[in-house]
Formats: C-alpha cells, structure tokens, sequence
C-alpha cells in the first residue's frame, strides 16, 4: 500500500480485551448453605448416635403420640415413639420406638416398658408431672443376655425396678383379702417394702403373694419370721374392754402385710432370696407356737346346729385346740333321723406340756396309741357339746370336756377319722326344760280355772255392790258423828273453858302429891326408926323445917 502524500500513517489495527470472570457467591445463598451443612451434620450426628428400633405392644394409645411421646429411664430421654400403629387383629396398638445408641441396654429380653400417666389409686397420686409435659414411656433394663425388639408394655408402673437393693420373698394364704400390687410392708410399724406380684398357687389352693423387703432392712426376715395381713382394723373385746389395732391408716384403705420374729426363735438365721412363708390371717395366730401335726376327728349330733359354721373353735377344757372344717347332714336308716355329722381339725401340741406328759405314757405316738387313748378318755367320760358362743349372734362352737355322771358309750378304736360321743349342749337342754315347763302348763284346766274364776269375780261384784249400797252409807254416818264429837271435844278443852283450868288444878295437886311422898321417901330411908319411935324434932327433914311451914301443912304433906 503506497503512502499517500498528505496522508497521516496508518495505526496498527486494534486487538481485542479479553474479559476474566470470578465466582463470586450472592449472599442470598449463604442460609441454605448453612441450613445443608446442618442438616447434613445431624444426619451424620442421628447415624452414629441411632440406636437399635424397637415395637412395644399397649392395650390403647390413650397419651401416645408419634414423633412426640419420649422414652425416659429416671427422667432421662433414651429414646423417643416414631409411629404408632394398629395390631393385624385391632386387639392392642403397637408403637415403634427409636432408641438411642447409649440404650441398647434396653433391648434385654427381660426389659420392662409402661406408660406414665396420671393415676389416683389407694396407694396415692402419682404421674403428676404429666399434667403439663404428657404422658411418657417409663423403661427399666432387664439383665438377660438374650435380645429382642417386640416387649408387650405394661398398664401399670411396676412397684419396684432393677437395680433395687433388696430381697424377694414368696408368702402363701389362702385368698388375697384386699392386698394390692404396692400395698406396704411393715416391720415394727415401719415400711421397709411392699408387695410385687400375686399369682394363684401352683395346686390352685391358695394364693403365692410376693413382696420385696429394701435393703438394708431385708436382714431382719429370718428363717422364723412370721408374716400376717395387716389390712383393715383389728377388734377385739376382752376382759380388759374394746381394743383396736391397725398398722396405719394406708392399710385401712390399701392393705398391707407386717412381719416380726418371735422372741422364742433367738438362733434364726437371715431367710435367702426367694425364701417361701405362710401369710397369717392376724398377728395373735402369726405368734402363736407352732401347731404340730393335726388330727382329724367327727361328731354326730342329733339336734339343729344352726350357728355352727366352719372354723368355729374346737376348744379342750377351755383351751383352744382345733376348728371345725365341714358340717353335714347324714341319714340314719334306723331312726328315721337326719343327724349333722361335724368334721374338726384338733392339735394336740397346743395342750403344750399335758401333751408333753402324755406323748412320755404312750411311748411313742402313733394312730392306733392315740385310738387307745382317746378310748380311755371317752370311758372317763369326754363328750363333746355344741356351746353358745355368743347368746346374741347365736354362733355356736364346740367343747371337748369331761362329764361326770355321762352314760357309757360304744367306741371304735379303728374308725377313721375317730368318732366322738356327743352328748346335747346346755341351751338344748334349756329348751327341753322350758318345753316340759310348757307341757305342764298346757295339762293344767285351764277353763275350769278360768270358770271358776269368772264365778269368784262375779260373787265379789256382788259383794261390792252391796258394801257400796249399804256399808259405805253407814260408815259415812259414823265418820261424820265422830267429827262432830272430835269438835265438841275440842271446844271443852278451849284455852279459857272452866273444864280446862280444873284439869290444871287437878295436875297441880298431884304435883304436889308426888313430891310429899318423894320427900316423905327419903326420910324414912334416912330414918326407918320414924316408923315405931314417932317423928322427932331433930329428925325432922329439912323440908319439914322450913319456916315457911306451919305444922299443919307438914303434917298434911306427910300424909300419903
């Protein structure tokens, strides 16, 4: 290109600028940043911390609420509910719990859950809390090695969990009376526990309650320890009046059980774990001396024995030996008669030495010694009676006791159980005698008496009627004549009548009578010569001497 003249040169051409472009980051972004990173933290964080998922079984979700309800193991969360669902058969619900990774504890085969609620029982109130937080699962760790994820929860809390200190204890009775899952245990009229469990037994004869006693108080239950049922209050009326006793009030209300050893047990030994007792009905049969082996025995009586129910006493004497067991009618073909056949349980070891002495006479004790000597006594004349315990309740109990003058009877040594003769009781005889009482009054003549009797009140009607016509007139004319003399008497013997002053006269003279012959008296018991010598001047009495009295007047004194 040739160069111009005029021209100006020519510029290089022109390049282009290149632009570079940074990352810069809006600030709109950053919190969802953050947010991701959380999120992705916590999800790393729940993955390490997760634990084992477990279903647990309730009769009803009353409380329950997924993604809400916790799990809680002395008011820890360990876990939390993430759904809950309805069982195939809609018998029961089923919540799946996520635990933590610290619980898995929890998984243990034996492992106990239940739900926390507010609950109003005898026991008191308990599950408050919940009122303002909700209803939670309470959990307890089991000790088995062995693992599952299915547990079916319990509806009620149980009374004591593991890891507890303490001793279980199995007693046997023959009904629960009004114990209760936590009713107490007394030892000393101290709770030292309460009750667990209660089953039947394994015989179906009673019922196995179980009890836990808290350590350290667990070492007061030896291997003589007796156990009574402590619920409600104990009455009794003795000599002494009206007592009662009770445990405390939570016993009137939720029962209880009390303990104590006997004072005549001191080598006792603590009782191991699991260790079996009977459960008495009162503290008084609890501490009484062991029985012994019992003996069974029957009676047949031939009267009504209404008020005789089963464990009436059987009493020896006045001492306690047995109870009765069964009362039945029997038939007798003979008589035509229907007597009630009595069954009793007697324990010869409560006779205490007596026993004693007669176990040392018979050697050794078997049944057909004992035959022998029941035999002996029978022939001494033992009967037993059906007593009145109680004249208002009319109960009625039996008496074993000696009669003098009782008729002899056959007895079967080798009848078992041994029959006793019997003979009839005291009110029985009462009755027979009020019965001939009643006889003889129903052979008297009554309406002969009773005419009779008519006769005589309609003889002494008559009687009256003439007395009121004609006697009582009468006498009203006397009594009225002898007013009017009783008032003419009264107006001669007036203060200022002339008869009344001549009676006064009268009585003076006599005064005056009477006092010659006192003095006249005394003179001749001083003077007894007087009577043949005469009076004489010195031996005059002094009333004689008087200057006031003139001779005539002594001598008129003197004179009787």
């Amino acid at each position: 290109m040739s160069d111009r003249p005029g021209s100006t040169p020519a510029s290089p051409a022109a390049t282009p600028a290149v632009k570079t472009r940074r990352f810069n980051v809006s600030l709109v972004w950053i919190v969802p940043i953050i947010a991701a990173l959380v999120g992705a933290s916590m999800l790393i964080s729940n993955g390490l911390n997760a634990g084992p998922q477990i279903e647990i079984s309730f009769e009803t979700a009353m409380g329950l609420e997924a993604n809400k309800t916790q799990v809680k193991y002395k008011n820890v969360v360990i876990g939390q509910v993430t759904a809950i669902a309805l069982s195939d058969d809609r018998s029961h619900v089923v919540a799946t719990v996520d635990l933590n990774k610290s619980a898995e504890g929890f998984t243990a085969e034996d492992s106990v859950f239940w739900v926390v609620r507010p609950r109003i029982g005898a026991n008191g109130i308990s599950g408050v809390d919940t009122l303002l937080s909700g209803a939670f699962i309470g959990a307890d760790a089991g000790s088995s090695e062995e693992r599952k994820k299915e547990f079916v929860g319990k509806e009620t809390p149980p009374a004591i969990t593991y890891g507890e200190q303490g001793k279980r204890f199995t007693l046997h009775t023959e009904d629960l009376g009004s114990l209760d899952i936590g009713s107490p245990v007394y030892y000393r009229r101290i709770e030292v526990g309460q009750v667990v469990s209660y089953q039947l037994a394994e015989d179906g004869k009673g019922v196995d309650v179980e009890i836990f006693v808290h350590a350290p108080n667990d070492k007061y239950v030896t291997t003589d320890t007796r156990f009574w049922n402590a619920s409600g209050i104990d009455l009794t009326v003795g000599a002494s009046g009206l007592k009662v006793n009770t445990e405390s009030l939570s016993t009137i209300l939720a029962g209880g059980v009390a303990f104590v050893e006997p004072k005549y047990s001191p080598n006792a030994t603590p009782a191991t774990e699991r260790s079996r007792f009977d459960l008495f009905a009162d503290q008084e049969t609890a501490l009484a001396p062991p029985d012994g082996e019992p003996r069974y025995i029957s009676m047949s009586f031939n009267q009504s024995l209404r008020g005789l129910a089963v464990n009436a006493p059987v009493e020896f004497l006045g001492v306690n030996i047995g109870r009765v067991v069964s009362v039945n009618l029997d038939y007798d073909a003979k008589t035509k008669n229907f007597p009630s056949v009595v069954g009793a349980v007697i324990y010869p070891d409560r006779l205490g030495k007596a026993h004693e002495k007669l176990l040392k006479e018979m050697g050794t004790e078997d049944d057909e010694r004992s035959a022998k000597l029941m035999s002996a006594f029978v022939k001494q004349g033992l009967r037993a009676q059906a007593r009145s315990a109680n004249l208002i309740t009319g109960q009625l109990y039996i008496s074993l006791s000696f009669l003098p003058n009782a008729a002899p009877v056959a007895f079967d040594v080798a009848a078992r159980p041994l029959r006793i003769p019997t003979v009839p009781g005291s009110l029985d005889k009462v009755q027979e005698q009020l019965q001939g009482v009643v006889d003889k009054i129903s052979k008297l003549p009554l309406d002969e008496i009773a005419n009779n009797l008519n006769g005589s009140l309609s003889e002494m009607q008559k009687t009256l009627r003439q007395v009121n016509a004609e006697v009582l007139p009468q006498m009203r004319g006397t009594l009225q004549q002898t007013q009017k003399t009783l008032a003419a008497a009264n107006s001669t013997f007036a203060e200022d009548s002339p008869e009344r002053q001549q009676l006064s006269q009268a009585m003076d003279e006599v005064q005056r009578t009477a006092r010659s012959v006192r003095v006249l008296t005394d003179f001749l018991s001083r003077n007894p010569e007087a009577l043949i010598r005469g009076r004489t001047k010195q031996g005059e009495p002094d009333a004689f001497r008087s200057p006031g009295n003139t001779s005539r007047e002594i001598q008129s004194d003197a004179q009787p």
